[in-house]
C-alpha cells in the first residue's frame, strides 16, 4: 500500500513542479527582469535541496511506474510484485546516492567551502 501512496504523492509533486516551471518560464515573455529575479532565487541552497527532492520524486515515480506496468501486464507480475518493489527501492537508493554530489554540489560548496 505504501508504494501506491508514494506513487500518487510523487505524481502530484511532479505535476506541481511542472506547473510552476511553465509559469516561471512564461515570465521571460512578460518581463525578462522578473524572470531573472525568479531564476536568481533558484540558486539558494534551500531550492537546491528541493531540486534533489524533485530528482528523488521523478526517479521513484518512474521506477515504480515500470513496476506497476510489469505487475499489470506480465502474467507472473502479481506473484513477484514484492520482489520487484524491493528491486525498485534498491535501484532508487543507488541512483539517489549517485546523484547526491552532482545535484547538491553548489549547496555543499556554499556550506562547506571549496
Amino acid at each position: 500500500m505504501w508504494s501506491w501512496v508514494a506513487h500518487r504523492v510523487t505524481g502530484v509533486l511532479i505535476f506541481f513542479f511542472l506547473f510552476a516551471h511553465v509559469l516561471d518560464t512564461a515570465l521571460v515573455r512578460v518581463s525578462p527582469e522578473a524572470y531573472d529575479s525568479v531564476i536568481a532565487t533558484y540558486k539558494i541552497p534551500l531550492v537546491n535541496l528541493m531540486e534533489y527532492g524533485l530528482v528523488a520524486a521523478i526517479l521513484f515515480h518512474a521506477l515504480n511506474g515500470l513496476r506497476v506496468v510489469a505487475v499489470d501486464f506480465w502474467a507472473k507480475g502479481p506473484k513477484y510484485q514484492k520482489q520487484m518493489l524491493w528491486t525498485v527501492v534498491g535501484v532508487w537508493v543507488v541512483l539517489m546516492a549517485g546523484s547526491f554530489y552532482p545535484v547538491l554540489e553548489h549547496t555543499l560548496r556554499t556550506w562547506f567551502g571549496g
